[in-house]
């Protein structure tokens, strides 16, 4: 593919960049569940591959190596309908996650992700986001010498990290570039002279996020509103997040809630807390909600397309 040189990036079109996250979470039972898997695969990625094809939506799939092992036709489905395959690692696992792992194993685990995506696929996977946007200052040399050209795990300007693992270093996110910028080789966080290109994923304070779209769909519109003008200013594009596992009907197993977090406090924030809002307008309830998203893209002539081929159309700023 033609890549964009590391000067400043600017895209000449308003564009709508959809990612998605596939990985064995189960978000009802809070826990991750090779049983999901089947969900995503029957309910989740149809769901969503029927909204994509109804506004010609292409857009991005990360997948953990792990759920592709499962069940590899989730992986096959997205790439027919025309849509990117990239990396989320190989597992979702919280000690697993690519801020605690070192550089050696940040390497294993990419290197696996993308040779079990990759040979599913016959094409070369060059896209990558940390599960659980957990990173650290070994990923993008452990990111380019395993292949990659693009990462989207920093969110700029997102003020919800307490709600989440990794906040220490998420706080990073406060001082992060809005706009796509080549990074530094030992700060994934600031801009500099790598070949690893960041595509932020979308806040203003708040997320813009499928997550917060159930939770908060008024405040998640004020919140597209905000980022809209902003990319009419500066062309921006906007990087939505959302997971096939959100659009699936489990049944809850009455197991209460697991303890993931190493402290009380943070199991009060990341696991009860979290869990009970990422609850809301779980399902089937969840594909109007998303269609409203689209909608307003599609009425306002942003084009949706994936990251990869996003980078074609990035341009030297005059």
């Amino acid at each position: 593919m033609a890549f964009p040189t590391k000067e400043i990036l600017i895209s000449m079109s308003k564009y709508c960049l959809i990612t998605n996250d596939v990985e064995t979470t189960s978000i009802l039972n809070h826990r991750l569940d090779d049983a999901t898997a089947q969900f995503v695969l029957k309910q989740g990625m149809p769901r969503l591959l029927d909204l994509y094809a109804k506004y010609n939506v292409k857009s991005t799939f990360f997948y953990t190596g792990h759920i592709a092992e499962l069940v590899p036709e989730v992986v096959i489905m997205a790439h027919k309908a025309g849509h990117e395959i990239g990396s989320h690692g190989y597992t979702h696992e919280v000690n697993q996650s690519f801020d605690v792992l070192s550089f050696t194993e940040q390497k294993e685990h990419l290197l696996k992700s993308k040779s079990i995506l990759e040979n599913i696929i016959g094409e070369e996977v060059i896209s990558f986001r940390a599960p659980a946007a957990r990173v650290n200052q070994d990923t993008v040399k452990a990111l380019l010498e395993c292949g990659f050209k693009i990462d989207s795990s920093i969110s700029s300007q997102r003020l919800d990290m307490f709600m989440s693992f990794g906040a220490l270093k998420k706080l990073n996110w406060l001082t992060a570039p809005r706009l796509p910028y080549f990074t530094d080789s030992n700060n994934i966080f600031k801009k500099g002279d790598s070949e690893l290109l960041e595509i932020p994923i979308s806040a203003f304070g708040f997320p813009y996020i499928g997550t917060f779209m159930r939770i908060a769909p008024s405040l998640n519109r004020m919140t597209r509103t905000l980022l809209h003008w902003e990319t009419k200013l500066n062309n921006r594009p906007f990087v939505f997040l959302t997971h096939p596992n959100e659009f699936i009907d489990e049944e809850r197993d009455g197991n209460g809630i697991s303890r993931r977090a190493p402290n009380y406090f943070s199991y009060l924030l990341g696991d009860v807390l979290r869990h009970k809002m990422k609850v809301k307008n779980l399902g089937a309830k969840a594909i109007p909600i998303f269609e409203k998203e689209l909608i307003f893209f599609k009425n306002r002539e942003y084009t949706f397309e994936t990251l990869k081929n996003y980078c074609k159309h990035l341009h030297k700023e005059d």
